[in-house]
């Protein structure tokens, strides 16, 4: 049964991300007739692309913690991934 956008839309990263884990093992296969192959890409696809949005959305949740000069937490800044700080 394929997943419409709005079931993809709604599952939670690790459901989506066991969804588009057994998309790829059938992929790998080998034995899905094209047709299917295209169905299931396409759905595999949709999944990468929702469990990416659901990343990048906790990415810029995350905040560090800054000391202040007696080293108790004084703020929250947002963290930065180049830097890694």
């Amino acid at each position: 049964m394929e997943d419409t956008a709005a079931d993809i839309a709604s599952l939670s990263f690790e459901d989506a991300l066991r969804a588009l884990e057994d998309v790829v093992r059938k992929l790998e296969s080998g034995e899905v007739p094209l047709d299917a192959t295209i169905t299931l890409y396409e759905r595999g696809e949709a999944l990468r692309k929702h469990c990416q949005a659901r990343l990048d959305a906790a990415q810029a949740r995350i905040e560090k913690i800054v000391a202040g000069p007696d080293g108790q937490p004084a703020a929250l800044q947002p963290f930065d991934p180049e830097t890694g700080r």
